[in-house]
């Protein structure tokens, strides 16, 4: 009788052999054992040696499920490792032969690295203008290095800032303490401890309730819809500081499960009835509660440093606030509008929508207690960013009190707070540009630059203005 011993993970794979039947020999091989390489057809054929009644050797037939079965013992083919099969006369088994490729590369995209390095050596190698010091040429090459390679992202945005600094470091342009000085700058940390507080929100189920709480009561018509998930969502942004947390984590399974609901789905080819134009109007609006407050985008502390390291403007929470709310409120009133009557959705009416919003919110059940504290936690922590100028408690020192009182009570754990990678990685290559930027400005090349545009001549002047108005357009 035949044996066959197979490699691959012990498991039954429903093997047959049938020797001296009608099957016609290999001509390729006459030996005892052979090693085969499965490519899985719904019927396969390997080789395999008789004992001594058969000298020559025979076909045997795989079931036709062999194949699935093989490949749910096999290896995954990520791991890019592939294992042959050995049929064999004797009982004994042995060790799997192993077919290895390379490792993919897991560092940096060496193409925008590249380009990254010959922007930032090109403008090192141009002669220094006149009145604009050797350091503060030097970092300008090296600031916009960084920022090409922040916009190409050979490696992670916090990768690319520390590369950075370690090159103002090493080129002498800036000591250790002036190129990591920002990391004691307030700015970087109110992103990160936002992105801590959005943790919070995601982990407590919150979001998602304030979501659902809207739908029951606006959801009722298209237009009722999409204002409802807008103005929740611009209700979340104060404490989420990333678009991407917010529209992506929180708001786009809850638009896919309504648009569903609702008879909408794209893989039917329904997406018009409701889902294109709800998904548009999502994508538009977040972009205007990404610009109403301080702490609703990384961008927006950046631009209020830069604003105080220019001109000595200081734009706090409540500045910034103010001056967003207005046109914030009727841009969000607007822009859905319009899009519905430009890219109208075909069905008018949602009654589905609250529907499944209620029946979401009867399986949440009540608020619970860590939603209680979360909710709180917002309150007193806004409260503070909007009053806190009367009580000498600036916008940091509230956020890191709202965080103490999650990290207290157990909402949020340390352990989380480690873990949120976005959250450091915003933290370092903020602070890398805050130090190179005040920097440049230190160095007086702001000033420079700004006196060289103004001796343009004249003809060059309307068409850099009408370049410029035009990107700001964009």
């Amino acid at each position: 009788m035949a044996s066959l011993t197979f490699t691959t993970n012990p498991c039954n794979l429903g093997f047959r052999s049938i020797p001296n039947c009608r099957s016609r020999p290999i001509k390729s091989t006459t030996t005892t054992r052979s090693n085969i390489l499965f490519s899985t057809p719904s019927q396969t054929r390997i080789s395999s040696s008789c004992s001594n009644s058969f000298k020559k050797p025979y076909l045997g037939v795989l079931p036709s499920n062999f194949s699935s079965k093989l490949l749910s013992s096999r290896p995954s083919l990520s791991n890019r490792n592939f294992f042959a099969v050995k049929a064999s006369a004797s009982s004994s088994s042995s060790s799997p032969t192993a077919i290895t490729t390379a490792e993919p590369w897991k560092g940096a995209a060496m193409k925008p690295l590249l380009a990254s390095i010959a922007t930032g050596v090109i403008l090192w190698l141009v002669p220094v203008p006149a009145g604009v010091t050797k350091n503060a040429w030097q970092l300008l090459a090296i600031f916009l290095a960084t920022i090409v390679g922040i916009i190409t992202q050979p490696l992670p945005l916090g990768a690319v800032a520390l590369m950075g600094l370690g090159a103002s470091v090493l080129t002498k342009t800036l000591t250790f303490a002036a190129a990591f000085s920002a990391f004691g700058d307030p700015i970087p940390w109110l992103i990160a401890l936002a992105f801590f507080f959005a943790r919070g929100f995601i982990k407590t189920g919150l979001g998602n309730r304030i979501a659902y709480q809207f739908v029951s009561l606006f959801g009722s018509s298209s237009l009722g819809l999409g204002y409802s998930l807008v103005f929740s969502e611009a209700l979340l942004a104060p404490a989420i500081p990333s678009v991407s947390a917010r529209a992506g984590g929180i708001f786009l399974p809850l638009v896919k499960s309504l648009c569903v609901a609702c008879g909408s789905n794209v893989g039917d080819g329904t997406e018009r009835k409701l889902g294109s134009w709800l998904m548009l109007t999502c994508f538009q609006t977040s972009v205007i509660s990404s610009a109403m407050f301080l702490t609703a985008m990384a961008a927006n502390p950046l631009s209020a440093n830069l604003t105080f390291n220019t001109i000595k403007q200081t734009i706090g929470w409540t500045d910034w606030a103010k001056a967003a709310i207005v046109p914030g409120l009727v841009s969000l009133i607007v822009v859905p509008f319009l899009l519905y009557l430009i890219y109208p959705p075909t069905v008018k009416s949602s009654p589905d929508a609250p529907k499944l919003a209620k029946e979401k919110l009867e399986k949440m059940g009540p608020m619970s207690k860590n939603e209680i504290i979360m909710a709180a936690t917002l309150l007193l922590t806004v409260g503070l960013w909007i009053f806190g100028g009367m009580l000498n408690v600036d916008a940091v020192t509230a956020a890191i009190l709202g965080l103490s009182v999650l990290l207290v009570t157990g909402v949020v754990t340390w352990k989380e707070c480690l873990s949120e990678a976005v959250a450091w990685d915003t933290l370092t290559w903020f602070a890398a540009l805050i130090a190179m930027a005040g920097y440049l400005n230190k160095y007086g090349l702001i000033s420079w630059f700004s006196e060289t545009v103004v001796k343009y001549p004249m003809p060059i002047v309307p068409w850099y203005s009408n370049c410029y108005a035009a990107i700001r357009w964009i």
